[in-house]
């Protein structure tokens, strides 16, 4: 906990409810606030990327996709990790440039690499793209339409379920918002984060409400209407109120979905935020506060609490995908994207074909002399076994569901495989009494207290953690 709390905040927490009506304050401040501080994995793969390995490099990449079976279905993620300005929160794979050589550049590799992707593999048919960064849209209209019309040139994008990109509202014009239409974009993700002046300063990103709103209205106006927004909490000098502000403006944009993230300081990591005077971030029990507070905010506007940390209108697929048990998550987050292999082209980007885990060269440099060459860029991976598919299917079903019951596994056990979890369960007993799980008999549910904890429950069952624990966010 941050030094100087208010004793306030010690004596009582609210916690979240997933209707607009809080629970009461507990009776064991300093436990809940020790389970905050747990370092535990964001869960958008299993196992994590710290466990990647050299081992896994471009030539097993390539055995990889060759043995995708021809009917399998594709999902893309793309990666531009390119900004004009780095705010100083930002934890992503970005750099700075205002020059069009490197994107001119950036932009032909991707290609390159599209057509070595598509040569190794015999599945044809993509379901999903998805474009992240960094700022995408950096690479404007025309570039991003090159890369388009590579993909279609040499994949079936006649069953495209989505086609989604994020986006900088700062950035986005309606010559953009055409341009985007006229690739094909279905759903445009804007990075609102924070609307209060005083925070947007201490992060180094000023843009005024006004500003979201009339990105949000050009994207409209030229087609794209499901648009999600990204907004933070735990950022210096916010306070729950700014929060919930934050959030009641959102929402009066009426974006389909909206996803709620913590700030996670790691200035040893990321050199930009060495900007952020460590002093002036909230502390844990404000930090639940803060989620509770934009939480009970959505729910009043209409929204459904999806998983962890995402909202949704009751209509919207991602909705509709949780009522069914259907819901899925990967390193976008959650999603409704039940493709095959995941496939990511970019520097940096990590893909998830069926046999593992893949990632390209962190480095632009690295990863645009193995395109060159002719190779793919995979500097580490891992392969993973039948307990990591188990596992993982286990922690995918409470990270979505918010329960799972152990006797009815979403995946098959291999031969041999312990089912018996009893160790896992004597784990999750401080939970239980803390009441934010229930067990019954040998099935797991996340109460409404415990909804924020989720990353706790789901870090019972994973094998790894021990290893570096030390090298995750705080679980709220």
């Amino acid at each position: 906990m941050k030094a100087g709390l208010p004793s306030a905040h010690r004596r009582g927490l609210t916690l979240i409810k997933a209707g607009p009506e809080a629970i009461t304050q507990t009776d064991s401040m300093d436990n809940v606030i020790a389970l905050a501080e747990r370092s535990v994995p964001r869960y958008t793969s299993y196992p994590t990327a710290p466990h990647f390995s050299p081992a896994v490099d471009a030539s097993v990449y390539a055995g990889w996709l060759t043995a995708i079976p021809v009917d399998a279905t594709l999902s893309f993620y793309i990666h531009v990790p390119f900004c004009e300005e780095i705010c100083r929160y930002c934890g992503c794979h970005t750099r700075i440039t205002r020059r069009a050589a490197p994107l001119q550049n950036y932009a032909a590799t991707l290609k390159a690499e599209i057509e070595l992707t598509a040569a190794a593999l015999r599945a044809q048919r993509l379901v999903h793209l998805h474009w992240g960064g960094g700022t995408p849209s950096i690479l404007g209209p025309t570039r991003l339409a090159e890369i388009v019309a590579t993909i279609g040139k040499r994949l079936d994008l006649s069953g495209l379920v989505e086609h989604a990109i994020e986006l900088d509202p700062r950035r986005v014009d309606r010559e953009l918002a055409e341009g985007l239409a006229g690739i094909g974009i279905t759903r445009a993700s804007l990075g609102v984060q924070e609307l209060a002046a005083h925070v947007q300063k201490a992060i180094g990103r000023i843009q005024p409400f006004e500003l979201v709103q009339r990105a949000a209205e050009e994207l409209r106006r030229a087609g794209i209407t499901r648009i999600n927004a990204d907004l933070m909490y735990g950022l210096p000098g916010q306070t729950v109120a700014d929060v919930e502000a934050t959030a009641n403006l959102t929402a009066s944009l009426e974006p389909s979905r909206l996803a709620l993230f913590g700030y996670a300081h790691v200035p040893w990591f990321k050199g930009n935020q060495k900007l952020i005077d460590t002093a002036t971030l909230p502390g844990s029990a404000e930090r639940i506060e803060q989620v509770a507070a934009a939480t009970r905010a959505l729910v009043r506007n209409g929204y459904v609490p999806i998983g962890l940390d995402h909202f949704a209108l009751p209509d919207d697929d991602l909705a509709g995908a949780q009522r069914a048990g259907s819901l899925h998550r990967n390193f976008q987050g959650y999603t409704t994207d039940t493709a095959d292999a995941l496939i990511a082209l970019g520097a940096s980007a990590i893909g998830q074909p069926p046999q593992g885990f893949v990632q390209n060269a962190p480095d632009i440099g690295g990863y645009s002399r193995a395109i060159a060459g002719g190779n793919f860029a995979t500097v580490k991976g891992l392969a993973v076994s039948a307990d990591d598919v188990l596992r993982a299917a286990i922690i995918e079903r409470l990270m979505c569901d918010l329960a799972v019951d152990l006797d009815r596994l979403p995946a098959d056990p291999a031969p041999g495989t312990d089912m018996r979890f009893s160790r896992e369960l004597a784990d999750l007993d401080p939970l239980a009494e803390a009441g934010m799980i229930r067990i019954e008999g040998r099935r797991i549910a996340v109460t409404d207290q415990g909804r924020p904890f989720v990353r706790l429950v789901a870090a019972a069952f994973d094998a790894y953690l021990p290893q570096n624990r030390s090298r995750h966010s705080i679980a709220v």
